[in-house]
Formats: C-alpha cells, sequence, structure tokens
C-alpha cells in the first residue's frame, strides 16, 4: 500500500484516537476491497499502531508547549514557578 494512501487514511480515522481494534477492521476491510493484501494486514496494523504513538506523543508536546507559552503571556505562574518560590520561602523561613 503506497505511502500517500497510509497517509489518508491516518488523517481520515483520527490517528489519534485509533486503537488496536480499529486498525484490524480497517485491514479486513481493505482487504476485503482488494487494496490489501492478507500476508500484509499484521505489518499494516503495526505501523497504524506505531504512527498511531507517535502522533499521540507529539500533539501531547505540543499542547503542553502551547499551554506554557499562554501561561507566560498571560503572567500566570506555572508549577515550576510555585515550586521555586515555595523552596525560597521555606529557606527564608528557616533563617
Amino acid at each position: 500500500m503506497t505511502d500517500l494512501i497510509k497517509s489518508t487514511i491516518l488523517a481520515g480515522l483520527g490517528i489519534l484516537t485509533l486503537t488496536r481494534e480499529k486498525a484490524e477492521d480497517l485491514a479486513r476491510d481493505l482487504i476485503k476491497k482488494g487494496e490489501l493484501a492478507k500476508t500484509e494486514e499484521a505489518k499494516f496494523v503495526k505501523e497504524l499502531m506505531e504512527k498511531s504513538g507517535k502522533s499521540g506523543s507529539e500533539v501531547k508536546k505540543k499542547i503542553e508547549e502551547t499551554v506554557e507559552e499562554t501561561l507566560k503571556k498571560l503572567n500566570i505562574p506555572t508549577r515550576k514557578d510555585l515550586d521555586e518560590i515555595r523552596e525560597k520561602l521555606d529557606k527564608l523561613i528557616k533563617k
């Protein structure tokens, strides 16, 4: 199966919500339509699951970066900022 077709399928499925069961169902449907050889089924499912995991990680990272940038723009302290302030305050209290 060509990479273009795989990419189109991944985009159409909403790769982030892809489960193994959905990937297997899709592979069976493609086999029925003659667009995927039965011998390619396991490989196809494995590739879909790998791409799904990778895409999910990339999206999560992008969301975290966007939230962090937004907090900075709004001048809202992050958990890290608050922890640093807490540590400084604890040191001052001990003195």
